[in-house]
């Protein structure tokens, strides 16, 4: 009998279509500012739904420590090639900076770090262990401050691993994390219609619309293929290098 929703690489695929309306802003000319803004408010769900398969992940992966090393390996692949963009394409200025594979693989550390590299691992007992407790604070900051969406990811990966047998207080937390999100992001402007505009732009908040989206998961991988394993660490790169060079190639 065929399980209803949708399974895990079914939404990899949503997401990917989404993911590539909220980087066409980067093509000079495609989006009005309007435009870019809605897109941009539209896709707060893309990464805190590849956040919450990246805990799917720590939870079910045979290896822990390899799951995290194979993220940070991706991170660096994204490194090296955003790095030989913007060496090729700086005389335009055009420059990419996104590598969300390390906000991924931060988060990853910090579980391993909080409740261990295997699932007989016993989580961090601050009395006992106040150092590895201590790494784990520190690298959520860091995480947090430094990777791309870290603000939201971080938390949001915590709650989301915490709470994966209590969807009533996952989903509290959830909202939680929102309105503080949306308090520190809030600005005034002179007119309603620029304020909606910043809201939208500013609109880590909005990662909350990643709510439905669970709730269609119906908790299955979907096809165990090699596309299925590496579609999103491929496809996240591959798309951004090229808007990147059309950026380039239509910047005047």
């Amino acid at each position: 009998m065929k399980t209803k929703g949708l399974n895990a690489f079914q939404l990899k695929l949503l997401m990917a279509v989404l993911m590539v309306f909220d980087h066409l802003e980067k093509i000079p000319g495609l989006l009005s500012g309007e435009w870019a803004s809605i897109f941009h408010a539209l896709t707060r769900c893309v990464a805190v739904w590849f956040a919450f398969a990246a805990v799917e992940g720590f939870l079910y992966t045979r290896s822990r420590l390899l799951y995290n090393m194979r993220l940070f390996f991706w991170s660096a692949i994204m490194f090296a090639g955003n790095t030989i963009l913007n060496l090729l394409f700086q005389s335009k200025g055009v420059q990419i900076y996104n590598n969300i594979f390390l906000t991924l693989a931060c988060g990853v550390l910090v579980l391993n770090i909080f409740f261990g590299i295997n699932q007989t691992s016993n989580p961090v007992d601050i009395k006992r262990q106040p150092i590895r407790f201590i790494l784990g604070i520190v690298v959520c900051l860091l995480a947090g401050f430094v990777t791309e969406g870290g603000m939201v990811i971080i938390p949001f990966m915590l709650i989301t691993y915490t709470c994966r047998e209590k969807r009533n207080l996952r989903n509290l937390l959830y909202g939680i994390l929102a309105v503080v999100l949306f308090c520190m992001s809030i600005q005034i402007y002179p007119t309603w219609s620029d304020t909606l505009l910043m809201m939208f732009y500013n609109s880590d908040w909005l990662f909350i619309t990643v709510l439905p989206f669970i709730s269609l998961y119906n908790g299955e991988r979907g096809p165990v293929t090699k596309l299925s394993k590496y579609f999103f660490y491929i496809f996240y790169p591959a798309h951004l290098w090229l808007i990147t060079c059309i950026a380039y190639l239509v910047h005047k």
